[in-house]
């Protein structure tokens, strides 16, 4: 059975009235409550009713326009799922956005909050809800949706699942599957770890448990030898066990494939034939046996995190977040923006409609960049050209008609983007200002980008007062981005990349609304302005 149409009260009511002029700083509730049946409309409430299935058993499900809104004030105050429950029956400012005021128990539980919650991820409805707040910001004035200038940009997100060395890894992952078996068995977990050869792994600390010194390498050694006995001996039990569950297996199975995983990335052969561990990081290295997306990342050569990247892409014109991503840690940034591109096709937006786009340099890779047509702009702070006491590559010029490349002393060759340029080593040797410009006996030569003439463009422009100006105003992304970060914090609240994706959507949406409630201010302000003018 679906929910019908939510049709709380559009006016505020006396005692509402009341409880929204005692609301100082959080005003976005007094917002939502202000704007909720256009948020929700009837239109937009039948389409999020798709996510309940259509039956004729069962009580009537919870509005989702009611449950969506629990959903946006979580993210706007920061709340867990049991806190929110608790603001719900005890906080008057949620109960006044949700329709329940001075209510003894809540509309709905928390159960309901979760299964709507996991609802929504399936259905990608967390993206339709940025979406809508953009229609709504659209409607406000003049908007060409047709000429877009947007900024791109990202930042760190810790992850919320513990890391952990390689033995720990390995620890944790035998004492999952173990832990599952004897919940299935519902016996003792010392007891089913004797049984499997695996006691190591059932106390508070593995490395208390293998008690040995760890500042000495042969101790080290013996410690992963121990444990790498140990997860054989438990495989070799799991698979006597013909007993188990559908649903007991998969997890054993799991666990111990997460096992395997760790050792081979982290664990190779010594020349004895025994176990040690790896000097060279694995690519893709696995950094939590909790969260499988983790991994360690860099956002400077000095700063390092574990966990995610977020991505935010802004509207400049309207300044509403438009799209965002979440990456894994050691993922290029460039690669967020196929998903990007997916979320704004869902808007009726291609490529042919960004006519600027301001970048972070890591971004230059990006599939945007490359097929990006002529119209495009790219707004973006080109790398430095270096090369010590020599002549850099701002020293030759490029004659982009001819395609062609002279050195300062005249010397002219043909060039292709994506290619080296070698100038001949006699021609360098015979050069009398040859000591400007290379040692090499063999001569200069220059590399030249695949997508050279962005980077030109971008190193002239950047020399120009209009163009230094416009570099500036990529700032507005990151007070975007530095807002979103003050809702959600530094460190992800879920587990896995598409949870930690459905928070940042939700994040968006509160930038969104905090947009649009300006918007609504400024256009409220020029409304009444006018009326006073034609008045007088």
């Amino acid at each position: 059975m679906r929910p019908l149409v939510w049709n709380p009260p559009v006016e505020l009511s006396a005692k509402e009235e009341k409880v929204a002029k005692r609301i100082r700083k959080a005003k976005l509730f007094v917002f939502l409550r202000q704007i909720r049946h256009e948020l929700f409309d009837a239109e937009f409430q039948t389409e999020l009713a798709t996510v309940f299935k259509d039956s004729s058993v069962g009580l009537c499900p919870v509005p989702p326009a009611q449950l969506a809104l629990a959903i946006i004030l979580q993210a706007y105050t920061g709340v867990s799922d049991d806190e929110a429950m608790e603001a719900i029956e005890m906080d008057r400012r949620w109960q006044l956005v949700l329709d329940c005021l001075d209510c003894e128990q809540p509309p709905f539980g928390k159960g309901t909050l979760v299964r709507f919650r996991a609802l929504l991820m399936s259905k990608s409805f967390d993206r339709r809800l940025i979406e809508k707040t953009i229609c709504m910001a659209q409607k406000q004035g003049d908007y060409n949706s047709r000429s877009l200038k947007v900024a791109l940009d990202s930042s760190p997100l810790w992850g919320a699942a513990r890391v952990e060395d390689t033995y720990n890894l390995l620890g944790h992952a035998l004492r999952k599957t173990l832990e599952v078996i004897a919940q299935n068995y519902q016996q003792d977990l010392a007891d089913v770890a004797a049984s499997a050869g695996a006691e190591i792994v059932t106390g508070s600390s593995l490395k208390a448990a293998l008690d040995l010194d760890w500042d000495d390498p042969e101790s080290r050694s013996l410690a992963l030898s121990t444990i790498l006995q140990a997860l054989n001996s438990v495989e070799s039990w799991v698979e006597q066990k013909t007993d188990l569950d559908f649903k007991t297996k998969n997890q054993v199975n799991k666990s111990l494939k997460d096992a395997r995983q760790i050792e081979t990335q982290d664990v190779e052969d010594a020349s004895d034939g025994s176990p040690k561990l790896r000097k060279a990081v694995a690519k893709d290295r696995r950094i939590s046996i909790e969260d499988e997306d983790m991994r360690h990342g860099r956002k400077s050569r000095s700063q390092k995190f574990d966990g995610y990247k977020r991505h935010v892409l802004k509207d400049l014109d309207l300044q509403m977040v438009r799209a965002v991503g979440v990456t894994r840690a050691n993922t290029p940034e460039a690669s967020v923006t196929i998903d990007i591109e997916s979320d704004l096709n869902a808007q009726q937006i291609t490529l042919e409609n960004i006519e600027e786009l301001q970048i972070d340099r890591a971004y230059l890779v990006s599939h945007w960049v490359k097929e990006r047509i002529p119209n495009m702009t790219i707004v973006c702070k080109a790398w430095k050209v270096r090369n010590g006491q020599f002549f850099d590559k701002n020293a030759f010029v490029l004659d982009w008609e001819n395609y062609l490349i002279r050195c300062p002393n005249g010397v002219s060759l043909p060039f292709a983007e994506g290619t080296v340029v070698h100038f001949p080593k006699q021609e360098c040797q015979a050069c009398p200002i040859r000591s400007q410009c290379t040692e090499s006996k063999l001569g200069r030569s220059i590399s030249i980008h695949p997508d050279e003439s962005l980077l030109v463009e971008l190193r002239e422009r950047q020399t120009t007062e209009s163009g230094r100006a416009k570099l500036r105003e990529r700032v507005s992304i990151e007070h975007t981005l530095a807002h979103i970060s003050q809702w959600q914090g530094d460190q992800a609240r879920y587990i896995g990349l598409r949870k930690n994706l459905f928070d940042l959507r939700r994040m968006a949406v509160v930038h969104n609304l905090h947009v649009l409630a300006r918007i609504s201010k400024t256009h409220a302000g020029e409304i009444s302005h006018l009326t006073s003018s034609q008045s007088a």
